[in-house]
């Protein structure tokens, strides 16, 4: 599969916090740095993430915000 998206962070799954309708899914891509989603709980089942399995986060956006104290 080939996407638009260039940022495409490789890791592993961490952790998956399993809600009624969606879920958390934790993701260390190295460095000591974890990228969370929120994703559907279908989309969870449908892609058979686990914690432990290899998966990537996909950033896509038209905008990004930066703000300091």
């Amino acid at each position: 599969m080939k996407l638009s998206a260039r940022n495409q962070l490789k890791g592993t799954i961490t952790d998956i916090q399993k809600g009624a309708v969606n879920g958390i899914v934790k993701i260390d891509i190295g460095g000591g740095n974890i990228v969370s989603s929120t994703i559907s709980m279908t989309a969870i089942e449908e892609l058979g993430l686990e914690v432990g399995k290899e998966a990537y986060a996909v950033i896509k956006a038209t905008s990004v915000m930066v703000a300091v104290d």
